[in-house]
């Protein structure tokens, strides 16, 4: 049984923020969740994927977070309480359908994870979600710890019904990747199934519809205005004539701080766990009693701007800082010692800095950039396409996933990036506006998720570019997830279809389509050559399991590689592969026999043809 079945009330258990989560949406009574994968919300997807192996709880890898979205409305609107999670840039996908949701509303509870990245570990920008709250106007919890987060999902289900629309609920990477001992609690039952009760003058939104239900959202958010001011997730601790208003992770950042100063009858806290709308009245109370007041939040200053405007609307004159030269700043993560020092700074606080220790003897820790892993499939496409391309003005725009990282020398087959899916969308702009060769790479989630669009929109317009597809499995990057083209037989699951991305491309139009495999590199540069003379749309599908996915599934690969003396130290393989699994030792070029997965790849680009497989040297 999973361990986040367990039917055992007051048990301890030891979970990731992201498995808290997971177990709060089975004691709020979730049957219904939907997601399209990405860090740092990506194990809570995987623990539903488990679940539902064991359970009558259903759980998709939607297409893309938008498609994710609108399931999860359909369930909730047909009485079913569901939840839709994703990461933060997810949301921009989903926007669409949440902006006209919040109108819409819900009837069983619906919540909405997404999970922002501050310093962006693996995330292309690092924007701050609480604007989708305000944006949209719907409800919005912030949980500061591992067991608030688990707790939170069930009151946020009952908000959300309460109110009668969906309730956002934002984490970030230090709530989803901390782990802490959390106390369970009951696991009611499931309500599986619905009933849709029509209603076409409030669901089917034509302007005459919207009108009234814009109306309906004000009304709704004027309740949760009420709800927030006594919520108990938003609550005052500590006295004194200063204060701090913290949210999320930056609450324990402020307690340790206010511990570690000796201030706590100095120092009080007024901690915001429902965010959105913010708890007016209890600001107001709380201002009050300050000589002055500090705005601790990781991101913009979300809740500095709401908290000015409370003050203003209620003629406090009391000092507010937050963002700003000498105060905190909108980039990157919080840390205790910064939130500890920027804090003594403003309250004119007695403050001695940890003095580093002193490190100036100790060599430099060498640099380990992100690489492709060892026999990737996608240096090998990567190598192909450069010597097809070799004498081109070439331009390469990218997408999402694990191939990013051609970005990297010695590969550097990455131009441009901007989100899931434009790497086929920007080809059209840089095919039109320039008479460089464009060859965009695109994996086949991403393809899924959004690449299909602009696909059809290239061939529609008659753009002039390649399109490489590596269908490399799975969704490599956020832990090996399906997607509509993944064979679920291998894992073990029946009753899925599978979607030929080939066909698909077919059937869009697209007249000149090339299939390769990877590792038989004379081949795919001859085939990638002659899709790069094509005039027009062509498309590349390098088709290659992932090899890590591929060694989950007991796929092996073959007997690793070893350098024979036949070389001469010309170091092609090194120069112009990178793979990991290659070193040198006493000036000469080596195989991690334990790394090497006998891709074969390395040894077809040997000039001298010295690099031979393990069994051949016996």
């Amino acid at each position: 049984m999973h361990k986040l079945l367990s039917t055992e009330p007051g048990k301890k258990l030891l979970l990731l923020g992201n498995e808290a989560i997971a177990r709060g949406a089975l004691e709020a009574g979730v049957a219904i969740a939907t997601t399209y994968p990405g860090t740092p919300s990506s194990e809570i997807s995987a623990n539903f994927f488990e679940i539902a192996k064991e359970t009558d709880f259903y759980f998709e890898y939607s297409t893309n977070e938008k498609v994710a979205l609108e399931v999860a409305a359909a369930a909730a609107n047909s009485g079913v309480r569901s939840m839709c999670v994703m990461k933060h840039v997810g949301l921009n996908v989903a926007a669409d359908t949440l902006m006209t949701l919040a109108y819409v509303g819900v009837k069983a509870g619906l919540v909405i994870l997404t999970a922002d990245d501050p310093f962006m570990f693996s995330s292309q920008n690092e924007q701050d979600n609480r604007y989708y709250a305000k944006l949209s106007g719907i409800a919005m919890m912030e949980p500061s710890s591992v067991t608030e987060a688990l707790q939170m999902i069930a009151y946020a289900v009952e908000l959300s019904e309460q109110l009668q629309e969906p309730v956002l609920f934002r984490t970030t990477t230090r709530i989803n990747h901390s782990s802490e001992i959390v106390t369970t609690g009951e696991i009611p039952k499931r309500i599986t199934k619905g009933h849709f009760q029509k209603d076409p003058f409030h669901y089917v939104t034509v302007p005459a519809v919207s009108r009234k239900l814009h109306q309906k959202l004000l009304k709704h958010q004027k309740a949760a205005r009420t709800i927030s001011d006594s919520c108990p997730f938003n609550f005052t601790e500590g006295s004194g004539n200063y204060g701090v208003i913290c949210n999320g992770v930056s609450y324990n950042y402020v307690s340790d701080a206010i511990k570690e100063l000796k201030v706590q009858d100095t120092i009080k806290i007024l901690r915001i766990g429902f965010s959105h709308p913010m708890p007016s009245a209890l600001v107001t109370d709380f201002l009050k009693g300050c000589d002055k007041a500090l705005i601790v939040e990781e991101g913009e200053p979300w809740m500095e701007e709401a908290v000015k405007a409370i003050a203003q609307e209620a003629q406090i004159t009391v000092l507010i800082k937050g963002k700003g030269k000498h105060f905190f700043s909108r980039l990157y993560e919080f840390d205790p010692a910064m939130v500890k020092h920027i804090m003594a700074d403003f309250f004119g606080l007695q403050y001695s800095p940890v003095q580093p220790v002193d490190i100036s003897g100790i060599p430099e820790i060498p640099q380990r950039p992100p690489n492709l892993c060892a026999g990737c499939s996608h240096r090998a496409t990567y190598y192909a396409v450069k010597k097809a391309a070799k004498g081109l003005d070439t331009l390469y725009p990218t997408d999402i996933g694990c191939y990013t990282l051609g970005l990297l020398p010695p590969l550097s087959m990455a131009d441009f990036l901007i989100c899931m899916g434009s790497s086929a969308g920007t080809a059209c702009g840089f095919s039109t506006a320039t008479d460089q060769k464009v060859i965009a790479f695109i994996g086949d989630s991403t393809f899924f998720h959004s690449g299909i669009p602009p696909l059809i929109n290239a061939v529609f317009n008659h753009h002039n570019f390649t399109l490489i597809i590596l269908e490399n499995g799975t969704t490599a990057m956020t832990g090996h997830q399906p997607h509509p083209g993944v064979d679920m037989n291998q894992l073990g699951y029946s009753g899925y279809g599978k979607v030929s991305i080939e066909n698909m491309v077919r059937a869009i139009g697209v007249s000149h389509v090339e299939v390769i495999r990877p590792y038989r590199v004379k081949k795919s540069i001859e085939a990638v050559r002659r899709a790069l003379e094509f005039k027009g749309v062509s498309v590349v599908i390098s088709r290659e399991l992932c090899a890590l996915f591929a060694k989950s599934l007991k796929i092996s690969r073959g007997k690793p590689f070893y350098v024979s003396n036949k070389c001469k130290n010309h170091r092609d393989c090194i120069e112009q592969l990178g793979c990991p699994a290659f070193y040198i030792e006493d000036e000469k070029v080596k195989i991690d026999a334990d790394t090497c997965i006998g891709c074969t790849l390395c040894a077809q680009v040997c000039p001298e043809h010295a690099i031979l497989p393990v069994k051949a040297s016996l």
